[in-house]
C-alpha cells in the first residue's frame, strides 16, 4: 500500500509472493532462455531463490551492501563480494541477475559491469520486483516502476528489529 504523500510503500508478505511470481512470468513471457541465476544477497535472495525454483535453473549468490546506517535506511559505500557462491562450476553461459530492486541503481549498475567484464557469461539480463524513477540503472525485467521513489517497507523488515530475546518472547505461554 502507497501513502498518500507518495514516500511509503508498504507490501505485505501476500504482495510480495504475488509480485515475484509476476517477475517470474515477466521473464517467460520474453522468451529468453539462460542457464543460471545469480541474486544478490540479501533482497535478492528471496526473489531469486523463487526464479530458480520455478525455472529449475541453479542459483548463485553475490553479496551486496550498501545500506547499513540509520536501520538500513541510509546508502553509503558500495561492498560487492569478491567471489560468487554456487553449487558448482563457474558462472557462465547466460545469467540472470536478480535482486528486489533498482533504487539508485548504483549496486545494479556496478555488478552488471564487473559481470559483463568475465568472459565467461556469454549474455547477461537483470530482473528485478521494482525500479524507482531516481534510479540510473534500468533492468531488464520488472513487475513495477515507482514514480515516487517511495521507501519500500518490505515483509521480512520485521525481523531488523527483532533480536532473539524478543523473538523468544512470542513464543511465551
Amino acid at each position: 500500500m502507497l501513502t498518500d504523500d507518495g514516500k511509503h510503500l508498504y507490501v505485505s508478505w501476500d504482495e510480495y509472493h504475488m509480485l515475484t511470481e509476476r517477475l517470474a512470468l515477466k521473464v517467460h513471457n520474453s522468451g529468453w532462455q539462460f542457464d543460471q541465476i545469480l541474486c544478490l544477497a540479501r533482497g535478492g535472495m528471496r526473489p531469486g531463490d523463487v526464479l530458480s525454483r520455478v525455472f529449475d535453473k541453479p542459483l548463485a549468490i553475490m553479496s551486496t551492501s550498501s545500506y547499513r546506517a540509520e536501520a538500513g535506511t541510509i546508502q553509503g559505500r558500495l561492498d560487492i563480494a569478491k567471489y560468487i557462491t554456487l553449487p558448482k562450476g563457474e558462472l557462465a553461459g547466460r545469467v540472470l541477475l536478480v535482486d528486489d530492486l533498482s533504487d539508485s541503481g548504483v549496486t545494479l549498475q556496478a555488478v552488471v559491469e564487473r559481470l559483463r567484464g568475465m568472459p565467461s557469461i556469454s549474455e547477461l539480463r537483470s530482473a528485478v520486483i521494482w525500479v524507482k524513477a531516481a534510479s540510473t540503472y534500468t533492468p531488464d525485467y520488472f513487475v513495477e516502476h515507482l514514480p515516487t521513489s517511495p521507501w519500500i517497507h518490505q515483509p521480512f523488515e520485521e525481523y531488523d528489529n527483532l533480536p532473539p530475546d524478543k523473538l523468544a518472547k512470542k513464543f511465551v505461554v
